[in-house]
């Protein structure tokens, strides 16, 4: 005889439920010693959070010489008869050793860093962050635009140049971002790219230089693997990037070689001029109403000079205004 059904489903949800309950349990882990650490460990996750390197941290030699104290740095601040030894530039070295002197009244924290195991030494960390650049490429790339005397000289290079081939490029007629522009999008919308990246970047190191000290020390192409701020301008780079890709295909698809070579020399002097003026105006401000009005100046120019409202009827190709065919020669009317 068969067993009523209301039972068979409560034994059933019992024999469910002691099993869920069975599989739940939690094995207490032991965790006692998990988070204990010396004083010198947590010193040094200290001096990590404020200075963003600690003991085997790489760095490259920028400056011409720099010269480490072969002693220890209580004799130098004794005024005691030292030893030193010189790395140059293109040296590696290795952070060894991180002390901390509260008597020095220069700067307290000394440096012992390491090119190889005969060449060690110490250093004020003031001396050796100015000479030096850590060891990674994405590093080297933001010192190497970041420098105040680099960005004076290509701001007058850049504009100087860029100002010259463009106003030579609209005298003979030449297609131009902004002035002369062919039928495409891409270059206004690299050239709006360009410039709020600029912005964006300055505007880190204003509101929140810490974090991006951080990412200098620490960089990387992920905008998945940085707080909200970095992951958004490392996305407008990366569509900085796509947008040029998609703006030299279009370019090649509507000019010849010729006039591709020379319509992309312009858009670079126009990005490049971009760069500069609004990453520096930005730091005192004036880069974001500049913004704005460079946007509303670029979107008005494209709309009115270089978008194609008109097909060609015989080949295909896009036109702004109606009549004789750039391309076949055909008579649109």
């Amino acid at each position: 005889m068969s067993m009523p059904m209301s039972r068979s489903c409560t034994i059933y949800i019992i024999g469910v439920l002691s099993l869920l309950f069975c599989s739940c349990y939690h094995q207490k882990s032991e965790t006692s010693d998990a988070w204990i650490v010396t004083e010198e460990q947590m010193d040094s996750i200290s001096f990590y959070t404020t200075h963003h390197y600690t003991q085997n941290y790489n760095f490259l030699v920028t400056a011409d010489t720099l010269w480490l104290i072969l002693q220890q740095p209580s004799e130098v601040i004794s005024d005691m008869l030292v030893d030193s030894v010189a790395v140059v530039d293109g040296n590696r070295l290795v952070v060894a050793d991180i002390m901390t002197l509260p008597t020095d009244t220069i700067d307290s924290v000394w440096v012992k860093v390491a090119r190889d195991q005969l060449t060690i030494g110490w250093v004020r960390e003031k001396a050796l962050l100015t000479s030096v650049a850590p060891d990674n490429p994405i590093s080297q790339f933001i010192t190497f635009f970041s420098d105040t005397h680099l960005l004076i000289f290509l701001a007058f290079l850049v504009i100087v140049g860029a100002t010259y081939t463009i106003r030579l490029l609209y005298r003979r007629n030449a297609r131009l971002v902004h002035f002369n522009d062919i039928p495409s999008v891409y270059p206004t919308m690299l050239a709006i790219a360009v410039a709020s990246a600029a912005v964006f970047y300055s505007t880190i190191q204003l509101a929140d230089p810490d974090s991006w000290r951080h990412y200098y020390y620490h960089p990387t192409l992920n905008p998945f693997a940085v707080p909200l701020h970095l992951s958004l301008f490392l996305i407008s780079v990366w569509f900085l990037l796509l947008v040029a890709l998609a703006a030299v295909d279009d370019i090649r698809r509507h000019l010849s070689l010729s006039e591709s070579l020379v319509y992309c020399l312009g858009l670079m002097g126009v990005c490049a001029i971009n760069y500069v003026v609004f990453s520096i105006s930005t730091l005192y401000i004036i880069g974001y109403p500049l913004l704005v009005a460079y946007v509303v100046f670029a979107i008005y120019r494209y709309i009115h000079m270089g978008r194609a409202v008109y097909v060609c009827g015989q080949c295909g190709n896009k036109l702004r205004k109606k009549g004789i065919c750039p391309h076949c020669g055909t008579l649109n009317v």
